[in-house]
């Protein structure tokens, strides 16, 4: 996969892309990052890349001929006339993780970070095909956004992961939360590793594991079990962790008030 990112600010991209799983990614080969400067595109000598806003007001907004450029460049340089350009922005469709696995489907995208007041509005109407936003509330610029988006979608690639099961047992991958992991020592002055995850029954793992993702969707994130369409498995379990809940918080409250 390529990944190009337009950015007034490339350094702080290239310094979230050089660590972690996305680092080795691009040391091995499977994920490309580059990152492209609207200013290094500018038709002055003050490389400008934004101007005031019509209408008054505070701030700037990013001009659009720099950001054409500096598109046209990136579609050059890939050699595909098919990447899917993105505006990371706060007005977007809220990215979730099915559209973050319909991205990493793509061969290639273009990441439109915007700064100050934005981008010109003309720009995004004729240039960008999709905005994301990566949640309700407002950041200096979208470069963190972008970091986002190339950790979710690199982190899918092919080999990027030493075992692809674990982007499988992710949280929201099947529609509900992650179940608590442990590791060792097993004994420690702050509690005990359940004891059915070391009993080698796998069968048995497997179905506390998938309680405990139900039953932690329940108490967190209610809104995703109505969107989860669970089977008759699923809803048994469900039930059987509410009443050991409900069970458990009556007994720390009789127990509480006794002291």
């Amino acid at each position: 996969m390529r990944i190009d990112v337009i950015t007034l600010f490339p350094d702080f991209v290239e310094s979230c892309a050089k660590v972690g799983v996305v680092g080795r990614a691009r040391e091995r080969g499977l994920i490309e990052i580059a990152t492209w400067n609207p200013r290094d595109f500018a038709s002055d000598n003050y490389r400008s890349a934004d101007d005031r806003c019509y209408g008054g007001g505070p701030g700037v907004v990013m001009m659009i001929d720099p950001l054409r450029k500096a598109l046209d460049s990136v579609r050059r340089a890939s050699g595909s006339e098919h990447g899917k350009a993105i505006y990371v922005s706060p007005q977007g469709a809220r990215l979730d993780q099915a559209k973050v696995e319909a991205l990493a489907k793509r061969d290639h995208l273009i990441l439109l970070c915007g700064r100050y007041e934005g981008v010109d509005e003309r720009f995004i109407e004729h240039a960008v095909e999709e905005e994301i936003s990566v949640g309700d509330y407002v950041l200096s610029g979208g470069e963190l956004a972008a970091a986002i988006v190339i950790d979710a979608v690199g982190r899918l690639q092919d080999g990027v992961l030493h075992d692809a099961q674990s982007a499988q047992q992710d949280s929201f991958s099947d529609g509900l939360l992650d179940c608590p992991h442990y590791t060792r020592p097993e004994h420690h002055d702050w509690g005990v590793v359940p004891a059915v995850l070391t009993s080698g029954d796998h069968a048995a793992i497997a179905r506390w594991r998938m309680k405990q993702s139900l039953g932690r969707t329940w108490l967190r994130r209610p809104d995703l079990l109505e969107q989860a369409g669970l089977d008759k498995k699923q809803r048994a379990l469900l039930d059987e962790f509410r009443r050991e809940h409900e069970e458990k918080t009556t007994h720390d409250r009789d127990s509480g008030s006794g002291e």
